[in-house]
């Protein structure tokens, strides 16, 4: 049996952790970090990330001349995530959302500067709404260097603290279940496993007890959506039934067992149907875990198409709008799966993957590379998916293409006539010039207002043409990602009973506790908020944890 003993105990070495634990050792606490995965991982899911943050008033808005604000953001916020009418149930999502508005200048974008993170010079404008009750102005702040560098300048930052001895850290530590000692939680109990290590690199005895005693319980291991038969099991009502096929795109350990150890205790979850999936999946050809999947940033100039050929509508599907929308109307199609077709050259100029992993020149902070990508497209990336993706098929002509289409599902579900029709009128609309009437247009001429967007999005691309072949259709799937409820918390992080009164010794942050108060966001995200939230949320709870919690400053 192993024993730890500190003042505070974190459970999960993601962001979230690995934060607090910096914030804990400057308060003077000692400091003990469970983390489930190995030592190379640490970092969690923030480490494979794009990097993206939601910011208000920051000096990359003023310099583009974007004019914010919180009270804008603050509307913008509560307009998207369309909050339930209990007051009870949204009591503390709400508080949470206004806290992090108003401080996430000061305690999440002023603190990294301090750090030595950066961003993009120019805000993205992601999650506009669909009819405007979205993103007002562009707030996704893009690390420079991706979620890679931030998780590895933080982690430095945890190494090199000056109290790094009051600090035990140890992987490939499952815990199990919450330890009550005196009317208070006084710790945590699990085993180790298979594969895990110590700090420093010393093999980990596999399946060995082990305790962990401390004054305080900081849950940090991250949401349920790594766990597909959570995810099915919490599938909200408005996505229909959950679809035959949902791919991973979340933590292969964010698989809710912290949750069940925290409602075993008597602690309160909520909001489990509140997820942040998409819509555009493809099955990673190197996976690292089942089910494993790349969630594709969909090509705005592209057709999206049901399992038929049929373009879905009547309002065409566009990303960078409403992303929960996305997932909402390829789970009302009988098969809930869905095409995207294009051609290379759309491809090269507007296809992405999120995260770290396929985004090569910005993870290394390249600035030759990233200019070029920027500005000719990213034709490693579309080498890339269509020589390896299986979801992927390419054809010189539209007949061609149906055929692969058709091999590659193992059926002749999708209809030539379709799709050859929806190309040509799609085609016969760009031929006119200014002359259209099409939705999928018009958004397209809004998202190319912004110089952002304007980069990266093709003008007027028609589909079926010979100087932009191959043609390309793209197979996708739901692929889970992170989970907007959770733990419920207060304004302390401290974990709420079911009649709102916290449990003694027990907190949570980040995705763990849906990112503050049991799902800050609502039943849909402005972008961003996740990497910030786990920031946010483990500054709050360390301080709190630490007695400052009166000291509300950064």
């Amino acid at each position: 049996m192993h024993e730890y003993r500190s003042d505070v105990l974190l459970v999960g070495g993601g962001l979230t952790g690995i934060v607090a634990a910096i914030e804990l050792l400057s308060s003077g606490r000692s400091v003990t970090l469970l983390d489930r995965d190995v030592e190379a991982s640490f970092g969690g899911l923030a480490r494979e990330s794009f990097g993206g943050i939601l910011l208000v008033d920051t000096r990359e808005q003023r310099r583009a001349r974007i004019r914010d604000s919180v009270p804008l953001a603050l509307r913008d916020w509560l307009s998207f995530g369309a909050f339930g009418a209990d007051p009870r149930a949204e009591h503390w999502p709400r508080q949470w959302a206004e806290a992090y508005l108003n401080d996430c200048n000061a305690f999440v974008y002023r603190w990294l500067l301090d750090l030595g993170i950066r961003f993009l010079p120019m805000p993205l404008w992601v999650e506009r709404g669909l009819f405007g009750d979205g993103n007002s102005v562009p707030r996704w702040h893009v690390v420079w260097g991706s979620g890679e560098r931030l998780a590895t300048r933080l982690i430095e930052a945890l190494r090199s603290h000056p109290r790094q001895q009051a600090l035990t850290l140890r992987f490939g530590h499952r815990v199990e279940s919450l330890l009550a000692e005196g009317g208070r939680i006084a710790g945590a109990r699990g085993v180790t496993e298979a594969g895990g290590v110590t700090a420093g690199g010393a093999a980990e005895p596999s399946g060995e007890e082990f305790r962990a005693h401390a004054d305080a319980v900081l849950v940090a291991a991250g949401g349920i959506n790594g766990s597909i038969e959570r995810v099915r099991r919490h599938w909200h009502a408005d996505w229909n039934r959950p679809p035959e096929t949902i791919l991973n795109g979340s933590h292969r350990y964010a698989d809710g067992r912290l949750h069940d150890a925290v409602e075993a205790i008597g602690g309160r979850v909520t909001h489990l149907d509140r997820m942040w999936n998409y819509a555009a999946g493809v099955h990673h050809w190197a996976p690292r875990k089942p089910l494993h999947g790349l969630s594709l940033v969909p090509p705005k100039s592209a057709l999206w198409l049901d399992w038929r050929g049929r373009r879905i509508g009547p309002m065409p599907l566009v990303s960078g709008f409403d992303t929960r929308d996305l997932v909402t109307q390829v789970c009302a199609q009988q098969r809930a799966y869905s095409w995207q077709v294009l051609n290379a050259r759309i491809a090269r100029k507007e296809l992405a993957v999120s995260g770290a992993e396929f985004n090569p020149s910005l993870r290394e902070r390249s600035i030759a590379g990233f200019a070029r990508d920027s500005l000719f497209g990213n034709r490693w990336l579309v080498e890339q998916l269509t020589r390896h993706c299986e979801d992927v098929v390419t054809a010189d002509s539209i007949e061609s293409l149906v055929e692969r289409m058709n091999a590659l599902q193992g059926d002749g579900a999708v209809e030539l006539e379709s799709v050859r029709k929806t190309i040509r009128a799609w085609d016969g609309q760009l031929a006119r010039g200014s002359m259209h009437n099409d939705e999928q247009l018009r958004r397209i001429e809004h998202l190319r207002h912004w110089r952002g967007d304007r980069l990266r999005t093709c003008l007027s691309q028609p589909i079926d043409d010979a100087r932009a072949r191959p043609l390309i259709a793209i197979r996708e799937f739901v692929i889970s990602r992170k989970s907007l409820g959770g733990i419920q918390t207060d304004l302390s992080c401290r974990v709420l009973d079911a009649q709102g009164a916290p449990v003694p010794g027990l907190y949570a942050a980040g995705e763990a506790a849906g990112f503050g108060g049991g799902g800050m966001h609502g039943l849909r995200a402005l972008e961003g908020s996740f990497l910030g939230g786990c920031i946010y949320g483990a500054r709050r709870a360390a301080r709190a944890i630490a007695g400052h919690e009166s000291e509300h400053r950064p």
